[in-house]
């Protein structure tokens, strides 16, 4: 899993919980350990606006 700096909103728990839950036999993250330290100290869930429920009704 490359976890490259990046904006804050897409360094969450959530990406990282998700990265290390889908590695079927081996995981290594690649990127430094301050960044992966900040996606687990960083719980911010955002609303995700995709417009799916608007899609699914046309």
């Amino acid at each position: 899993m490359v976890v490259p700096p990046s904006s804050p909103i897409l360094l969450t728990r959530n990406l990282l919980y998700t990265g290390i839950t889908r590695a079927k036999k081996m995981l290594i993250i690649i990127g430094s350990e301050k960044i992966v330290d900040f996606m687990i100290q960083n719980v911010d869930s955002k609303k995700r606006n995709t417009g799916l429920e608007y899609k699914m009704k046309q």
